[in-house]
């Protein structure tokens, strides 16, 4: 297997202290002692409830060749006996390795952001690029101020695209990192109400998402939503930080890569994409009206950076939902089946709405009920009661049966729900998995929505521990 760092390289792009007999060189990096591969290096970050200097010795086990350790952990490692690279700061340290491979780089960089669809588009890029060369792309939602180092430092020399997703619940959190990354192409999925508890209003939110914008060169590319309320300030404030290259994605007739028509069907969506004068067919290998916005971000995303059109378009075709944002399974239940859509990774207002759209559109069977099972949703401070209320206006034209509802915040969606669709509340995720796993019937659709915290892929776990999966299901359409 081909090296990712020599020791010697690493040495000196953290300026960091040798100690033991170096290999040659690492395969990967990790951070995680418990799943670390044979022959990468260790990094014994210090997070928030686990120091991984005191996994040193597990990772060692688990085939680690090299660690990178603080100084002034050094004392406490003395049976370790693994080479170590030591240095004052160990995420400073793979921060400094996520410059120095950003420097190395050939590879045109995306940068991503937004509310809403990061993940989702950073996954599409991934495949879309992939026809055009080697693709580099962070590991699931690996977007903050561990994930995107971590991503850049693993990056190999030979990647012809970088695809980067970068988060923030706080102002000031953006900067730093897409200046780390120095993307060729910086794109906004959106803004909408995410993390509303650490912002005042969306005007907050925009601002904090257009840190994005400082990463990029005087050259670089920018694309923004045009459908989305706060393009217009977003526009003006590219000019002001002095970006001249701004493209835009959406339906509006101004738009750059524009939707000229969309089919949303159960399983995909098929499109027609206006790009200058010329008009391209696209399908969708998953459902939903938010991933039509994503893929015209993705398809500008591809444009700008040079890669085959053609071949992106087509990839996209493949693409399948990802497991806790919208992976699908057809479960066998009593002689017939039910589908179970798996939205249990992330939500907020925008993201809830965009379930519900697709639970709307779900196929039910000969008796079969489109069931909501939702959790709370996380972040929202003092709007939280207001926007959980706010959700029973879109459940009622998603034409939901049955909503089954925990923890907290959901009491108030329970109280403005009343009697019109019927409501089923527990305290908390087992509970609900309990209940559904004694009341789901043939022709069920059960989409399950919650913030991470929540819990509810518990929900999803008991369900497709319960009841088997059809030959089909695994396609997740």
């Amino acid at each position: 297997m081909s090296l990712l760092w020599t020791s010697q390289d690493m040495i000196e792009a953290m300026g960091g202290r040798p100690l033991g007999v170096m290999p040659e060189g690492i395969t990967g990096i990790s951070i995680d002692s418990r799943t670390v591969g044979e022959g990468e290096a260790f990094f014994a970050i210090k997070g928030d409830r686990f120091d991984g200097h005191d996994f040193a010795s597990v990772a060692v086990a688990n085939g680690a060749s090299l660690l990178v350790v603080a100084e002034s952990k050094l004392p406490a490692l003395g049976r370790v006996t693994a080479p170590m690279i030591v240095v004052n700061d160990v995420l400073a340290a793979l921060e400094d390795l996520g410059r120095a491979s950003r420097a190395r780089s050939e590879a045109k960089i995306i940068a991503i952001t937004g509310s809403v669809g990061k993940t989702s588009s950073k996954e599409m890029l991934r495949r879309a690029l992939a026809e055009s060369g080697e693709v580099h792309a962070s590991a699931a939602s690996f977007n903050n101020h561990w994930g995107v180092p971590l991503t850049l430092a693993r990056m190999p020399a030979t990647a012809a695209f970088g695809v980067f997703e970068i988060g923030m619940n706080h102002a000031d959190e953006i900067r730093p990192l897409v200046k780390m990354v120095g993307p060729h192409v910086a794109v906004i999925t959106t803004i909408a109400a995410a993390h509303m508890g650490n912002f005042k209003n969306l005007g907050e939110i925009a601002a904090a998402k257009a840190e994005i914008m400082e990463g990029l060169g005087k050259d670089g590319y920018l694309l923004l939503n045009r459908d989305n309320e706060k393009y217009g300030w977003l526009k003006k404030h590219a000019g002001e930080v002095g970006l001249k290259q701004v493209y835009s994605f959406g339906e509006n007739a101004k738009a750059n890569y524009r939707l000229l028509d969309c089919q949303l069907l159960p399983d995909c969506s098929t499109i027609t994409v206006g790009i200058r004068s010329e008009k391209f067919d696209v399908r969708i290998g998953a459902p939903g009206r938010h991933l039509v916005q994503n893929a015209l971000a993705v398809i500008g995303a591809v444009h700008l950076v040079g890669a085959d059109l053609g071949k992106a378009i087509h990839a996209l075709a493949g693409m399948s939902a990802e497991k806790g944002r919208g992976a699908r399974h057809r479960l066998k239940i009593d002689g017939g089946s039910f589908v179970l859509i798996d939205e249990s990774y992330n939500a907020n207002p925008a993201s809830m709405r965009a379930a519900f759209e697709v639970l709307r559109d779900t196929p039910v069977g000969d008796g079969g009920r489109r069931i909501a099972v939702l959790g709370d949703m996380l972040e929202m401070g003092r709007f939280s009661d207001r926007v959980h209320r706010d959700l029973a206006g879109p459940l009622r034209q998603a034409r939901a049966d049955l909503v089954c509802l925990a923890g907290p915040e959901m009491l108030a969606l329970k109280d403005e729900l009343g009697s019109d669709i019927e409501t089923v509340y527990r305290d908390d995720a087992d509970g609900l998995a309990d209940y559904l796993k004694s009341n789901l019937r043939d022709g069920d659709a059960v989409m399950v929505k919650s913030s991470l915290g929540i819990g509810f892929g518990r929900i999803v776990k008991a369900l497709l521990d319960k009841y088997p999966a059809l030959s089909d299901s695994s396609t997740q359409s």
